[in-house]
């Protein structure tokens, strides 16, 4: 079934290239530029994920949400957003959204955590030998459970939830502690001794874990 999208965005240009990124991708996008219509949409139709910008006229995204979720309208939401001072981003969790994305950011990696999002809908994701539950994050492999670092986490969690999309080498650098080249195939070839997942170079752009 097709997933309803309420993105809410005033900068016309970056607006215009999410929808068109997001409707290629098969997700029906309802763009809107000012609080006020985000608002009134959100009463006459039902969606399955807000993304919201912050600074927008009328009502901002703060906000917005905040009423939303005083309404008992549950839908995840994701911010979207210049302000990324720790107090904005607390305050965007804080009013109920699910995840927050500082502005500069590129398209895809929006796309990565709504693909992201949506699997977590999925109780079980398997993958080969491999059954990674969602919802408790327990990983086991033949039945048996599989202890990942933190940052083995955060790179099986990205590859696992985008199986055959390219993940930019910049965003799996945002799983590292100290990000490097070479942190980085090493943090690769770990999770690769640990789980048996086969992560193909993408020269000059990224990994990518194939559909098995």
């Amino acid at each position: 079934m097709q997933k309803n999208i309420l993105l809410l965005e005033d900068d016309i240009d970056l607006a215009d290239t999410l929808k068109e990124l997001l409707q290629s991708e098969g997700y029906s996008v309802y763009l809107v530029n000012n609080g006020s219509d985000a608002a009134d949409i959100s009463y006459d139709k039902v969606f399955d994920l807000y993304v919201f910008d912050i600074n927008v006229p009328d009502i901002n995204g703060l906000e917005l949400l905040e009423g939303l979720r005083e309404a008992q309208d549950r839908t995840p939401a994701i911010f979207i957003s210049a302000l990324t001072d720790l107090n904005s981003i607390a305050k965007g969790f804080e009013v109920g959204a699910e995840d927050y994305i500082k502005k500069p950011f590129f398209p895809q990696e929006l796309l990565i955590r709504i693909r992201a999002r949506f699997s977590q809908e999925l109780k079980e994701i398997v993958y080969d030998s491999l059954s990674y539950n969602t919802q408790t994050g327990i990983l086991k492999n033949d039945g048996k459970i599989l202890a990942l670092s933190m940052v083995q986490e955060r790179l099986f969690k990205l590859f696992i939830h985008n199986i055959g999309q390219v993940m930019d080498t910049k965003i799996l650098m945002d799983c590292l502690e100290h990000p490097s080249s070479s942190a980085l195939r090493v943090a690769l070839s770990k999770l690769k001794q640990t789980t048996g997942l086969n992560f193909k170079n993408i020269r000059a752009t990224g990994y990518v874990l194939e559909k098995s």
